[in-house]
């Protein structure tokens, strides 16, 4: 690692999770990506440093972001968590501090929402 802010990003949509990656990355920050529960809980497990957990909640499988988040925040209590999603019937479960993002979202905004919890490269 390089020692910048990492940032795992959860999204199933390859182009979104690309756009979103690079404005991360060209903003200075380490990215991780993963575009499933399975991926996503990898990155978590294992001992990689990550600051910020940007996820997306409609996932292919069993488990959602708002279960991503939950493990995350078993595993790392203090990691803040982003959610994204542009469609949702269910109401929200956000984790405590969890902030929610609607899609479409402007990438510049989560990363301004970022750097305004002080996660700054």
């Amino acid at each position: 690692m390089t020692g910048r802010p990492t940032v795992l990003i959860v999204e199933d949509e390859a182009l979104i999770r690309d756009v979103v990656a690079m404005e991360f990355a060209d903003a200075g920050y380490e990215v991780l990506e993963a575009e499933d529960c399975d991926e996503a809980f990898a990155h978590l497990d294992a001992d990689t440093p990550i600051d910020l957990l940007f996820t997306d909640i409609r996932l292919p499988g069993d488990l959602d972001g708002w279960d991503i988040a939950r493990r995350a925040r078993e595993l790392r209590p203090a990691l803040p968590v982003f959610y994204a999603t542009g469609y949702s019937a269910d109401a929200p479960r956000l984790v405590p501090g969890g902030q929610f993002f609607r899609k479409p979202y402007r990438p510049l905004a989560i990363i301004d929402a970022a750097r305004a919890l002080g996660i700054n490269p």
